[in-house]
């Protein structure tokens, strides 16, 4: 942006924050622009006026994890529902006659229980499939964590429990974490994929005057085929592409 649109050098400050607090930064005017995870979240900031533009940036996409030992019994052909039935199940039947630990763990699920995407996410697929697991009495069986990504899936793997979680995060975390869980099931790009994490940039209506242009731009420059969507597209880690265009 600097060298083909001659824009003044400037550099950018990050803000650690899930979709929730990242989302509470744009509107208090703690940042300017924000990449937050939830549509519904993101359509309210613009209903709301902390907001006043927003654009797709890219598609992630969830995957549920859990230990090799598979105490639910998911199967491959399993939909990401069936998974979670199967995992209320047998966490329920477990509470009831624990399993003899030496043969194989009780079927638990750790929530990050933040408000993040990735809670609202699990929520949203419990909530489909008539559960609600931590309202009270919560089901002994549902391990609140509220942590960030990458500290939930190591006591996920440590604990031997299931958890939703996104590609970065199992990439990123150290390898006597990842080879202890098992990918039972990971999102697509259709757009009807209940595991689909499409993520948008806004713009917020309070940010710096000084700003708003190099904003403005920054959000045209995600949306560029030679820009942001190059980036995305061609964006690895440990030589693994991480992240899908946005439909056009």
């Amino acid at each position: 942006m600097v060298e083909e649109r001659q824009y003044e050098p400037f550099s950018i400050g990050w803000y650690l924050g899930d979709t929730t607090e990242s989302l509470a930064y744009l509107e208090a005017g703690a940042v300017d622009v924000a990449i937050t995870y939830n549509e519904a979240a993101e359509n309210q900031s613009i209903a709301t006026g902390a907001a006043t533009r927003t654009i797709p940036s890219l598609q992630d996409h969830f995957v549920l994890v859990g230990p090799k030992s598979n105490p639910a019994g998911l199967k491959p052909e399993d939909d990401i529902l069936m998974m979670f039935r199967k995992i209320v199940i047998q966490g329920n039947a477990d509470s009831l006659n624990p399993p003899d630990p030496t043969v194989r763990p009780p079927a638990r699920f750790l929530s990050r229980f933040d408000k993040s995407a990735t809670n609202i996410k699990e929520s949203e697929l419990f909530i489909k499939i008539g559960q609600v697991p931590w309202g009270l009495s919560y089901s002994t069986w549902y391990h609140q964590y509220p942590q960030y990504p990458q500290d939930a899936l190591q006591a996920a793997a440590l604990l031997s429990e299931y958890t939703l979680t996104a590609p970065y995060a199992l990439l990123a975390s150290p390898s006597d974490t990842a080879k202890n869980l098992e990918i039972f099931k990971a999102g697509g790009d259709g757009p009807d994929d209940l595991l689909l994490n499409p993520a948008h940039v806004l713009l917020g209506a309070k940010a710096n005057p000084e700003d708003i242009a190099v904003g403005m731009a920054f959000l045209d420059w995600v949306n560029e085929g030679l820009g942001g969507r190059k980036v995305v597209k061609e964006f690895k880690k440990n030589g693994q592409v991480l992240y899908t265009e946005p439909p056009l």
